[in-house]
């Protein structure tokens, strides 16, 4: 009988395979994507199994959430937060989060650099872009970003890694790749406005999910969240 380390160590096998081949195509170093597990509605015994093939960087989407399994785990789990963040969570998740992907607008922004300075932390963050203009999506359009870019270089304490994006829902995954590929130019416009103020060059790209991220490694990823793939043969 297969084990839940044994299937999760092959889906794991799997998504490496697929990531390294990605890599390839595209001319990029082995080590450039960083593969974020995400445990939403991953059982206490799927998170244990993934620690044990050697996972370590896992996407909670809830704060609280986040929170509480972060308790659990010893301190080289690093936790990543991707979904929503309200301003009032802010401080729970300075707490426990290693990197938040979903910094979806200047306020919440101000309010990370707010309680870092009052705590003396220095939180890592992506700002959350919505390129597809999906009304139902989060996130600093393309336009607003570039207005209130100035203001962002100007943080003293939150560190602005790069972007991250979730390209529209399609049956194909190649129709994603121009959200992707636009996300890439916007970081390579925004960290070169940021280096010629005297900064460092946006890095880090979040973008592709279960059903697209082999296109939005090809497309210049260097984060990719993962859940339905990783669990796959496993009972819900």
């Amino acid at each position: 009988m297969t084990t839940i380390r044994d299937q999760i160590a092959q889906n794991l096998d799997h998504v490496h395979n697929v990531i390294s081949s990605a890599l390839a195509r595209s001319g990029r170093p082995a080590t450039a994507v960083q593969l974020v597990c995400v445990t939403k509605y991953a059982r206490d015994e799927w998170i244990d199994a993934l620690l044990e093939c050697g996972q370590t960087a896992l996407g909670e989407n809830r704060p609280q959430q986040l929170d509480q399994r972060a308790s659990k785990y010893p301190d080289h789990v690093r936790w990543h937060l991707i979904g929503q963040l309200q301003r009032n969570k802010v401080r729970r998740a300075l707490g426990s989060t290693h990197l938040i992907h979903s910094v979806d607008n200047l306020r919440l922004l101000n309010r990370i650099e707010s309680i870092a300075t009052e705590e003396n932390r220095r939180p890592s963050v992506l700002l959350q872009v919505n390129l597809s203009k999906d009304g139902d999506r989060n996130g600093f359009t393309d336009s607003t970003l570039r207005a209130c870019w100035a203001q962002i270089c100007d943080l003293h304490r939150t560190e602005v890694l790069g972007l991250m994006t979730m390209a529209p829902v399609a049956v194909d995954a190649e129709s994603s790749r121009p959200t992707f590929e636009s996300l890439r130019n916007l970081a390579g416009e925004l960290g070169t406005i940021r280096v010629q103020r005297g900064g460092q060059p946006l890095t880090e790209l979040s973008m592709g999910m279960s059903n697209d991220f082999e296109v939005a490694i090809e497309a210049g990823a260097t984060i990719v969240r993962l859940g339905r793939t990783l669990f796959q043969g496993l009972e819900n």
